[in-house]
Formats: structure tokens, C-alpha cells, sequence
């Protein structure tokens, strides 16, 4: 659906390019063009062959962009699952720290203070706990800039362990959030920031906002930190995949009649279900401003669960429930990504290298990637692969050429009929 309001025969992301030019940031186009072709066997592909009836099966690559809906739910689902066997497994808070609404847009103009909401959000519940329970906790921030509407909302999701380690590498839990001191500080911290990281002009003209932000929020900057209920692996699972969701899941969207989209959403007021139609010129906006800046991690990692400190906690924590017997620490192999087959079978589907046809398995015989705007064999497995490979190139290349360019066979049929009745005969053994 996506993909049809951006590329259809209305060409609406050409012409949102030519109205919007140089005010679209070249990631932008990036990343929205590399979701175009996700899944365009004409960029390369994987050829698997049944080993029973030779059935042959194309693999195209995917774009793993950070537009892309279809990558980000695969790299959500599996991020998540690395991130609960990575983790303690001891209690976790997931913790959502807001800002008001008259602030969302000063985000939007200056980017570049989307690092420093993160960071200072996990400063401030680190220094908490160090303070009041003398430990470090573990800490993994998730930046979301969007609201139910897909409006720019820009906002902090952390999982947060409830408990620390302490300097002498023992573990300790601690399970008190002082929501009204929280809120405080918070509203502080932000406005603070802002003001740090501004020119002097810059700050005179939002000055007004700053003051409204202030004046509006006596009790502060709404944060959020409900108690998990059921099993620890569950709550990390649901929580990861929240962390890293993409701005609008295409289950949302309701309709799209090639002038306007229509989706819906969970109004925060009364917590009811609501339509909202918008233009797709808007659509489009609203949608690529989620995009992040090159290079820019929307997930962190804070205090145990720091790259620093990660390894030195773990080690510690894990001599340490040696001595008490209490398993906090999961002490076992390099976790690993899994295979596209793996995630499939996982999710509940059927294995997708078993044929339809005969029941056997399919090999990998090689692979076609894009080189330089041109197919190239990569790799190929026997002979007969590689020269049904060559083929499928040709008949790919060929298959692209304009009509006058066709070469006409004595009975009248083009290179491309030949080409593909030579393609459906062949087999690879």
C-alpha cells in the first residue's frame, strides 16, 4: 500500500520532489528511493533450485532501509528477540519521557538536539539511582519522533532495569519511581538544553515557547513509568518490539483513492479508534520526517548496558550469582542473528525453502547482484547455474530495451517470447 501511494501511476513522490526540492534532506531521498526497489528481483536475487522437480525460486534482496515498513518490522521482531536473551533477566520499567507540545517543532528546525533529549533522559534516571540506591542501572533509550497522528512528537522510550549494580559488582533492586520529582526535573533539564545548544538569535525568537512550555506544565513534563506484569522474557519481548517500531504500521492505513489517505489512530484524549483523511501531499510529509539524519542511532544504550560497561558488569554479575545462586545472568554462546528462513519459520509460517510442489528442499545454487547499474553473477554454484543465470541477465536486459530495439525472428515472434519460453524450459540439476 505504501508503496503504491508513493509510486503509482500518479507519480505523487516525483512530484512531491519537483514542488519540495532542496528543502528535502538528500537522506530522505535516499532512503525512500532504496524502499522503491526493495524487493526488485531487477537489483539481484538468490536462486534456490528444488531438489526433487527442479522447480526454480528467485530470492530478491531487501533494502533493510529505515523507511522501508516491511524491513523495519523484520529488524524490530529481531532486534527484540536478540534483546531478551542480551539482557539481566530481572524486573524492567518501561519508561516514556515527553515534552510539550510547544517544543515539538524547535526538534524539528534543529535536529540536532534529538541526541541530547535522549541523553539527558537517561542521565537524569541514572543520577537517580545512583543518588538514592547507590547503583548503576542498565539503561537501552529509543527515540520516537511521531504521534498516533504521525505528527512530528518527538519523545523518549526507555527500559530501564529496576535495580542497579554496585561498586562492588553485586546486584541490588530498587523499585521506586518519584513521578512528581521526575516530572520536575525533567521539564528543567529540557528547557535548560535548549537554551544551551541555541545561537542568541535562536534563542530570542523560541523564547516565547520556552516560557509557554514553562507557565503551561506547573506540575512538569509528563513521564511515564507503569509496572510490568507477567513473565520478564514477555514483558522485554513486547517492550523491544515497541522501542523499535516504525512510524505507521500498514495495518493502519484504511484507504488510498490516489488524491488522499485515509488511516487511523488511538486518540490520547478519550482512547477511542478515529479516522483522520489528509492529502497525500501531507501523507508524504508527515511521513519522511521520521526519517533520521544519516548516521544517527535511534537506539542507545546507557549506563550497565553501555558499550563501556557491558562486558565488566556482566563479568562482574556473573561471578557474583556464582556466590548467591541467584540467576540474573544468562551465561551462554555469542548470540547470533537469524536467517531470513529462520525468522519465517519462527513467525509461524511455512518454511519457505521446502517446495510447494514436491515436498523436497530447495538448494542455493548462487546469486545476481547489482554492480555499477548492471546484473552480475556473484556467485554460482555448478556450471548449469551459471549459465541459467547468464540467461535470466539477458532476458532481464533484454526485457528493458525499447520495442524498435527488438530483434525480430523469421516467424515473427521477438527476443523476449524466444527468451522466455527458453527460461521456462530450463532446469538446473
Amino acid at each position: 500500500m505504501l508503496k503504491q501511494i508513493f509510486f503509482d501511476n500518479h507519480q505523487h513522490w516525483e512530484s512531491f520532489k519537483r514542488k519540495h526540492g532542496n528543502r528535502i534532506r538528500p537522506i530522505v531521498i535516499k532512503e525512500v528511493e532504496k524502499f522503491r526497489d526493495c524487493g526488485n528481483p531487477k537489483n539481484g536475487f538468490k536462486l534456490y533450485v528444488c531438489e526433487g522437480c527442479n522447480d526454480v525460486r528467485h530470492v530478491p534482496f531487501r533494502c533493510k532501509g529505515r523507511f522501508c515498513t516491511t524491513c523495519s518490522v523484520g529488524e524490530s521482531e529481531e532486534w527484540s528477540r536478540i534483546l531478551t536473551e542480551d539482557v539481566l533477566q530481572v524486573n524492567h520499567r518501561h519508561m516514556i519521557f515527553t515534552i510539550d507540545e510547544n517544543l515539538r517543532d524547535i526538534f524539528l528546525w534543529h535536529r540536532e538536539l534529538l541526541k541530547p533529549l535522549m541523553d539527558e533522559a537517561a542521565k537524569l534516571i541514572t543520577n537517580y539511582f545512583k543518588k538514592k540506591a547507590k547503583v548503576t542501572p542498565g539503561i537501552i533509550a529509543g527515540l520516537h519522533t511521531f504521534g498516533s497522528k504521525v505528527n512530528f512528537n518527538p519523545h523518549v522510550h526507555m527500559l530501564v532495569t529496576m535495580g542497579g549494580i554496585t561498586k562492588k559488582g553485586e546486584w541490588k533492586s530498587y523499585d521506586f519511581i518519584p513521578f512528581t520529582m521526575l516530572r520536575k526535573q525533567w521539564q528543567t533539564v529540557v528547557l535548560k538544553f535548549i537554551r544551551k545548544h541555541l545561537s542568541k538569535n535562536e534563542k530570542k525568537r523560541i523564547q516565547p515557547r520556552l516560557q509557554k512550555a514553562f507557565s503551561n506544565n506547573g506540575e512538569g513534563f509528563y513521564v511515564y513509568a507503569p509496572k510490568q506484569r507477567g513473565k520478564i522474557k514477555e514483558q522485554l519481548r513486547y517492550i523491544g518490539r515497541y522501542i523499535r517500531r516504525p512510524a505507521i504500521g500498514i495495518n493502519r492505513i484504511v484507504e488510498y483513492d490516489g488524491e488522499y489517505v485515509t488511516f487511523k489512530y488511538i486518540d490520547k484524549v478519550d482512547g477511542k479508534e478515529k479516522l483522520e483523511t489528509v492529502t497525500v501531499d501531507e501523507f508524504i510529509k508527515r511521513l519522511i520526517r521520521h526519517i533520521p539524519d544519516e548516521q544517527f542511532k535511534t537506539i542507545r544504550h546507557y549506563g550497565m548496558y553501555s558499550r563501556r560497561s557491558k562486558s565488566l558488569s556482566k563479568k562482574l554479575l556473573a561471578n557474583w550469582q556464582q556466590e548467591t545462586k541467584r540467576w540474573i545472568l544468562k551465561v551462554k554462546k555469542k548470540l547470533r542473528r537469524q536467517t531470513w528462513r529462520e525468522r519465517i519459520i519462527s513467525s509461524g509460517q511455512k518454511d519457505p525453502l521446502v517446495c510447494p510442489h514436491c515436498e523436497n528442499y530447495y538448494d542455493y545454487m548462487g546469486e545476481v547482484c547489482l554492480e555499477n547499474g548492471r546484473l552480475e553473477i556473484k556467485f554460482a554454484l555448478t556450471k548449469e547455474a551459471r549459465k541459467y543465470l547468464e540467461r535470466v541477465i539477458y532476458y532481464r536486459t533484454d526485457q528493458q530495451t525499447p520495442e524498435k530495439g527488438k530483434e525480430k525472428k523469421r516467424d515473427g515472434s521477438s527476443t523476449n517470447e524466444e527468451n522466455t519460453r527458453q527460461l521456462s524450459l530450463f532446469n538446473v540439476s
